[in-house]
C-alpha cells in the first residue's frame, strides 16, 4: 500500500486545507526529507489569500523548514540517509542569462519550494540534492528552521550595505524586522532605532539589541527621528512591514544621501506616492531585497551554529501540524504571536 502523509495544501484563494496525500518518492538527483519543523511566514498568508502568485494548485505551502534525509535517489552523493539538513528553496535552470550572472532569483524558470512546487508544511518533501545543506552538529533542527528567513535578511543587509557607525532605522518589529536588528548590530551599526506600535514586539526588539524603541502611534516618527538624529535623519532605513504608509515614511525620513531597503512584502497590486524630485534632490539609494540564496545560506547556518543569532527569542509559538491552517489564517488578525513554528509528528 502507498504510504500517506499530512500536508497543508492550498486549493484556491482562501481555500487552505489539511490533506492526506501520498508520501513522494525521490527521483535521480533528489532526496526525500522528513520535515522536523516548518516556520510560518507572512508570505504564506499572502499566498493563501491569493495576493502572491502561486501558479500550481493544489500547492503544499512552507518554505522555512529543517529536517532529516529519509531516502535518497540516484546521483545524490555525498548526501546520506540520516543527515540533518536545510534546503535552499530557490530552484533555477543554471543556464539562462541571470543564472550565469549569479542572479538565479530572476531566472525565468525559477521555482520556489512552497510557492511554485510542494514545500515543507508537510511530513515529507522531495527536494533537489544540489539545494541541500547538511547541518553542523552544533546546530539543532529547532534553530535550523530559521535558516531560510535569516538567509533572506542577510541578502537584504548585503544589498543595503550597512557600515560601521551607521544610524539605522528599522520600521517594523515583526520576525524579519527583529532579524534585521541583530544583523545590523553585527554589521557595525552604531545606533539601531526600531519603530513598532506593538508593546510586546518593542520589548522583543530590545532583546534583539535595538538601542532606541519608538511607538509611532504616540510620537510621530519624523518628530522622534529629528530629536534622535539632530535633525539629520538615519543613514539607513529598512522597511520591514510591507504597507504603503510605512514605505512612504521610509523615503521621507531617511537623511540626504541615505539608503532605503525595500524589504517588506507589499501586496502585488499596491502602489505608493513617490516624488522623483525627492530621490533626485536627496540623492537617495533605494534597493529591493526579495529572497536569500547562494552564500547567504551557509552564512546563516554559520551564525546560528556559532550562537551569534538566537531564533528562540523570536519563535514564541510552537504548534502541531493539525493547527497549521489556523495558524496561517491567524496571521491576519492576531498580533500577539510573533513567529509560529509547526512541529511535525
Amino acid at each position: 500500500m502507498t504510504e500517506m502523509m499530512t500536508a497543508v495544501r492550498l486549493h484556491g484563494a482562501g481555500d487552505l486545507r489539511l490533506d492526506t496525500v501520498p508520501i513522494p518518492e525521490p527521483g535521480a538527483g533528489e532526496v526525500l526529507v522528513k520535515v522536523w519543523r516548518s516556520g510560518i511566514c507572512g508570505t504564506d498568508l499572502h499566498i493563501a489569500k491569493g495576493n502572491f502568485p502561486a501558479p500550481n494548485l493544489p500547492l503544499t505551502l512552507g518554505h522555512e523548514f529543517s529536517g532529516v534525509i529519509a531516502a535518497t535517489g540516484e546521483d545524490t552523493d555525498p548526501l546520506a540517509q540520516g543527515d540533518n539538513v536545510v534546503v535552499d528553496i530557490n530552484i533555477a535552470c543554471g543556464r539562462c542569462y541571470f543564472c550565469r550572472r549569479g542572479q538565479k532569483l530572476f531566472c525565468p524558470h525559477v521555482a520556489q519550494l512552497g510557492v511554485h512546487r510542494a514545500g515543507g508544511l508537510a511530513e515529507y518533501v522531495v527536494v533537489p540534492a544540489g539545494n541541500v545543506y547538511v547541518l553542523p552538529e552544533s546546530l539543532s533542527l529547532d534553530d535550523a528552521a530559521y535558516v531560510e528567513p535569516l538567509a533572506c535578511a542577510i541578502h537584504g543587509q548585503d544589498r543595503i550595505g550597512i557600515r560601521s557607525g551607521d544610524r539605522v532605522l528599522i520600521i517594523g518589529g515583526g520576525p524579519m524586522g527583529l532579524a534585521h536588528i541583530a544583523l545590523a548590530k553585527l554589521g557595525g551599526a552604531a545606533t539601531v532605532i526600531v519603530s513598532e506600535p506593538d508593546a510586546s514586539r518593542r520589548e522583543l526588539a530590545g532583546a534583539m539589541g535595538a538601542d532606541v524603541l519608538v511607538n509611532p502611534f504616540e510620537t510621530p516618527l519624523e518628530e522622534a527621528l529629528a530629536e534622535l538624529t539632530e535633525g539629520i535623519g538615519p543613514d539607513v532605513v529598512i522597511e520591514a512591514v510591507g504597507s504603503i504608509p510605512t514605505y512612504e515614511a521610509a523615503v521621507a525620513v531617511v537623511r540626504r544621501g541615505g539608503r532605503v531597503l525595500a524589504y517588506g512584502a507589499a501586496p502585488q497590486t499596491a502602489t505608493m506616492s513617490l516624488r522623483p524630485f525627492d530621490i533626485y534632490s536627496k540623492e537617495l539609494t533605494i534597493v529591493g531585497s526579495y529572497a536569500g540564496t547562494y552564500d547567504t545560506w551557509p552564512r546563516a547556518i554559520a551564525l546560528l551554529a556559532e550562537g551569534r543569532f538566537t531564533p528562540s527569542i523570536i519563535v514564541d509559538s510552537i504548534r502541531p501540524l493539525a493547527e497549521a491552517v489556523e495558524a496561517i489564517q491567524g496571521l491576519e488578525t492576531d498580533k500577539s504571536t510573533v513567529k509560529v513554528h509547526i512541529q511535525m509528528p
